[in-house]
């Protein structure tokens, strides 16, 4: 009788089990994996992948006396420079250039932004223009760290700043910057 009574547990447990296997089923090639090995001078500091720059409450006042705010620092620093495979980079800052001022080069506001009458100008070390979407000149690296300084700025649009249509409120804008060593 035990016997019986452990079997029939058994038998059921089995059956059960049995009911809820699935039949397998694969794809050749079903997964592809991919990149590109690249041998760069330098390698982005962790945790600098991203440039914020906070321009804080400016006037609109300002901008109608003098067309554009100070300039702010923003930087990009490099790390781990290895000099026997490049001596320089190039950047190019990408984004959307800002339409009232085609041709100028000023990084346009994103649309979602309150604020409007307004382009972000980039400029060099020296207080050069940088045009979003074309390339700087060459700047050198040096071993192990190097630190590149850029500075941005706020200017009004000719024909908002003519018309006092300059419209207050938050703003932001987005631009991505592209390393390109020799």
């Amino acid at each position: 009788m035990n016997i019986k009574r452990l079997s029939i547990p058994f038998i059921l447990g089995l059956a059960t089990f049995t009911g809820l296997t699935s039949t397998a089923f694969s794809a050749p090639d079903n997964m592809r994996f991919h990149g590109i090995l690249v041998d760069e001078p330098c390698t982005i500091k962790p945790g600098d992948e991203t440039v914020e720059l906070d321009f804080g409450n400016i006037p609109d006042k300002n901008l109608y006396a003098y067309q554009r705010t100070p300039s702010k620092l923003f930087q990009i620093r490099l790390s781990e420079c290895d000099l026997t495979i490049g001596k320089s980079v190039k950047i190019t800052f990408k984004g959307d250039e800002n339409q009232a001022m085609a041709g100028q080069g000023f990084l346009a506001i994103s649309p979602s932004s309150q604020a409007s009458g307004i382009a972000v100008g980039l400029e060099s070390e020296n207080g050069n223009a940088l045009p979003v979407n074309k390339e700087t000149d060459k700047m050198s690296l040096n071993a192990d760290d190097t630190i590149l300084n850029f500075y941005a700025f706020i200017q009004g649009e000719p024909d908002a700043i003519a018309n006092q249509s300059i419209k207050r409120g938050p703003f932001s804008a987005i631009a991505t910057f592209h390393l390109n060593y020799d």
